[in-house]
C-alpha cells in the first residue's frame, strides 16, 4: 500500500520509517522554502537577461541556451546562500540538525518539446536514485520553483516499490561518475552518451501518479522509489530544486528501504554535509558505504509486486560478512 502524506505532523523518526516503506510526503510552501525558490529564480533571471526563464528556450539557439545553465547551475548548487536555506528548511520540518545531512542542491531543468534533454538538463528515464550510488537510507526532497502542472512534474511509479526491474547499475561507479559524467555534463546537446543505470527491460508507466504543489512546496520520497521526469508538453520550461538527506543513525544501523535491484558500486555518501556545521559524515562511515549498493542487494532475484517487504534488518549486512565496528567509535 502506497500512501501520501500531505502536511504530515509525524516526527522525522517516524516519517523516515514511513518512507523507507513506500509512502510519500508533500508539504506546503514554508517562508523559507519560499525564500529558497526567490533566490533560484532571481539567479535564474539574471542569468536569462531580458527573457523570461521559463520561455527563453524558445527564443535561444540550443547551443547558447546550454552555455547559460553551464554557469547558472554550477553557481547556484555551491552558493552559501543555498546551504543556509536548506538548514533552516529540514529544521522548519522537524529535521534533527545535528544528525541530518544533506548534499547541495541541485536546479533541474525540463524544456518543452523535446528542446534539450541530453546532459545539462537531462530528462531521466525511470530510475531509483538509489541506482546512482545513492545509499538505501536516502531521502530526496524536490521541490518546483515556478507553477508545475501535470505535464512538466515527475511521475511516481508505485507498483514497483518492492519489484526489481534489471537495470544498468552493475556497471555505474559513484567515483567515475563524478570524474568524467558530471563534469561533462554540458558537452552532450543532442544525444547524451553517459553511461546512465537505465531499465532493460519494459517498465510500464502506467499506473503512475504525478503530485502536483505549488512553488516552494516540497515532495519528499525514498531513494529507492522509481520515478521518471514526466516529457514536457506545458509549453514552458520547468525549473525544480532537488536535494538529498541522510540521517546518519539510519546509516550507522542500516536502516533504510529494502535494496530490490540496485547494484552500483562507489557511494555519494562522502557529498553530504550536517546540517548544523556543514562538517562531512565520519570517514569510516563513508569507507562502511563505499563498497556500494551491491553488498545490501536483495538475494531473491524478483519479487512479486504484492510481496509483502521483508524488514530492513533482514537485507544481508553492507560487507564482509558482518557490521564494520566503525559505528562504535562515532
Amino acid at each position: 500500500m502506497n500512501t501520501v502524506f500531505l502536511d504530515s505532523k509525524m516526527s522525522d523518526d517516524a516519517r523516515r520509517a514511513s518512507l523507507y516503506a513506500g509512502q510519500l510526503f508533500v508539504f506546503s510552501p514554508s517562508q523559507c522554502s519560499l525564500e529558497l525558490c526567490r533566490f533560484a529564480r532571481e539567479m535564474a533571471q539574471e542569468a536569462f537577461g531580458s527573457l523570461d526563464p521559463q520561455s527563453a528556450q524558445f527564443s535561444l539557439p540550443v547551443e547558447q541556451y546550454v552555455a547559460i545553465l553551464a554557469d547558472l547551475k554550477p553557481r547556484f548548487i555551491h552558493h552559501p546562500t543555498c546551504k543556509e536555506l536548506l538548514s533552516r528548511i529540514l529544521g522548519e520540518l522537524g529535521c534533527d540538525l545535528e544528525k541530518t545531512y544533506f548534499d547541495v542542491p541541485r536546479m533541474r531543468t525540463a524544456t518543452h518539446g523535446g528542446y534539450l534533454t541530453a546532459g545539462i538538463a537531462y530528462a531521466y528515464h525511470p530510475h531509483r536514485d538509489t541506482w546512482y550510488a545513492g545509499p538505501m537510507c536516502q531521502i530526496t526532497w524536490w521541490m518546483p520553483v515556478y507553477d508545475i502542472e501535470p505535464e512538466n512534474a515527475i511521475a511516481f511509479h508505485l507498483r514497483y516499490w518492492n519489484h526489481a526491474v534489471r537495470n544498468g547499475s552493475a556497471e555505474f561507479n559513484y567515483g567515475e561518475w563524478n570524474g568524467d559524467g558530471r563534469r561533462n555534463a554540458a558537452q552532450h546537446i543532442t544525444v547524451d552518451t553517459r553511461k546512465h543505470p537505465r531499465p532493460e527491460e519494459p517498465v510500464e508507466l502506467h499506473p503512475q501518479v504525478r503530485l502536483i504543489c505549488p512553488p516552494g512546496g516540497l515532495i519528499v520520497f525514498s531513494g529507492a522509489h522509481l520515478h521518471s521526469t514526466v516529457p514536457n508538453t506545458s509549453g514552458r520550461t520547468r525549473f525544480s530544486i532537488d536535494f538529498r538527506t541522510v540521517h546518519r543513525d539510519d546509516a550507522m544501523n542500516d536502516r533504510g528501504a529494502l535494496n530490490v535491484d540496485s547494484a552500483c558500486t562507489g557511494t555519494a555518501m562522502g557529498d553530504y554535509l550536517r546540517c548544523s556545521d556543514l562538517t562531512h559524515l565520519p570517514p569510516e562511515l563513508i569507507d562502511r558505504y563505499e563498497a556500494g549498493n551491491a553488498v545490501c542487494l536483495e538475494p531473491e532475484p524478483r519479487r512479486s509486486v504484492g510481496a509483502r517487504r521483508r524488514s530492513r534488518s533482514s537485507v544481508r549486512p553492507r560487507a564482509g560478512g558482518k557490521r564494520s565496528s566503525a559505528s562504535a567509535s562515532i
